[in-house]
């Protein structure tokens, strides 16, 4: 009987150090745990640059909703992407970027 429950003693000990090893060392232990945490936090500041932009693009949107359009913002972005200006007006050249 004293035998069967050191084997049974032997078996559960290694178990355990199996399942702990793989907690500490293994691919999902603390280190992978460690590595989820950065990089969830570097996805939310990426979201909340992402949200800050969309909010602005909305309120941009919204100026040109039918029943509120704000003619000066019209008129600006019909100008620059049609490239037109009237005989009266001084054309400043610059170079423009790409933004992806």
């Amino acid at each position: 009987m004293r035998r069967f429950d050191f084997v049974v003693t032997c078996v559960c000990c290694a178990l355990l150090g199996y399942f702990g090893w793989h907690a500490y060392k293994g691919p999902r232990g603390f280190a992978h745990r460690d590595k989820l945490e950065v990089k969830v936090a570097v996805l939310k500041d990426k979201f909340d640059a992402l949200l800050a932009e969309r909010e602005k693009l909305e309120g941009k949107v919204s100026l040109l909703r039918p029943e509120s359009i704000d003619p000066d913002l019209l008129d600006e972005l019909a100008r620059g992407n049609l490239e037109l200006a009237k005989p009266t007006d001084v054309v400043a050249f610059t170079s423009r970027q790409i933004s992806e």
